[in-house]
């Protein structure tokens, strides 16, 4: 009477590497808003699908059938008791008697990176890359912006800042007071910055939009910091000499927001 094969569990690192991988991406997108940190809003449904997908082909992976094993087993016993030519039948054997299906134990070092990503999420890009990755976000040619709205200070990103003191022939922003958000980089020769990442996609295609502050000591790299100031022409519009300045009235330490990246 035939025995029906069961079916059971059988620990595998490939399995054990792909659980790992989806249970990070879900702690990232499902448990908390770390995802923010590398790609954007808009993309959070894939990466929760992506992780389940991960996490059920990982356990189908790791399901094995006893039958499985004892015909493996079979097969090396069969090669054990196979005749041989003499003379070199026995070396040809020799060493054949394990088990082959079995993985090799250091295949259990590839989970090591997926464990790290899942107890330690990467940070998000900072001052390091800002630094590296100066890129000049502006209008397309200079011309007159819309008038800043009624009320000091006004709320700015880095991004509207920057081109309206590169391109703004209007000069709206002329004796108003404006109030920027960003982390905080350095120049080695001491000049300081306030600065943002703008993302398209994802924090790979990210490029930094950098604010020159003035008339205030520098805090710390990577702090963040919201600066209260008023601008500070350098040139004409349009021109290289035209840069993004603010001369600060108050600089605040306030915590990194969820979403650290400036949106196109």
């Amino acid at each position: 009477m035939t025995t029906r094969p069961r079916t059971r569990l059988r620990l595998r690192p490939q399995g054990a590497l792909l659980i790992l991988c989806g249970a990070a991406l879900l702690r990232i997108a499902l448990f908390s808003e770390l995802y923010l940190r590398y790609v954007k809003e808009g993309l959070r449904p894939y990466l929760v699908i992506s992780g389940v997908a991960l996490i059920v082909l990982g356990l189908v992976g790791m399901i094995g059938r006893d039958e499985d094993e004892d015909e493996d087993e079979h097969a090396v016993h069969d090669e054990a008791a196979a005749p041989t030519d003499a003379g070199h039948g026995q070396d040809t054997h020799a060493g054949h008697d394990h088990d082959h299906t079995r993985n090799p134990r250091i295949a259990w070092l590839l989970t090591a990176p997926a464990l790290a990503l899942l107890l330690f999420p990467p940070p998000a890009l900072g001052s390091y890359s800002a630094g590296r990755e100066e890129a000049r976000v502006a209008a397309q040619g200079t011309g007159t912006f819309p008038e800043l709205p009624a009320g000091d200070p006004v709320d700015l990103t880095l991004g509207a800042f920057a081109s309206r003191a590169e391109w703004d022939t209007g000069a709206s922003m002329k004796n108003r007071t404006v109030r920027l958000t960003g982390f905080v980089t350095r120049d080695d020769d001491g000049t300081w910055y306030i600065a943002r990442l703008l993302v398209t996609c994802c924090a790979a295609d990210a490029q930094a939009l950098k604010v020159q502050i003035r008339d205030a000591d520098a805090p710390a790299p990577d702090a963040w910091v919201t600066v209260t100031g008023t601008w500070h022409p350098t040139g004409k519009p349009g021109s290289d000499a035209a840069r993004p300045v603010l001369d600060a009235a108050s600089v605040k330490r306030v915590p990194a927001p969820s979403d650290p990246y400036e949106k196109r």
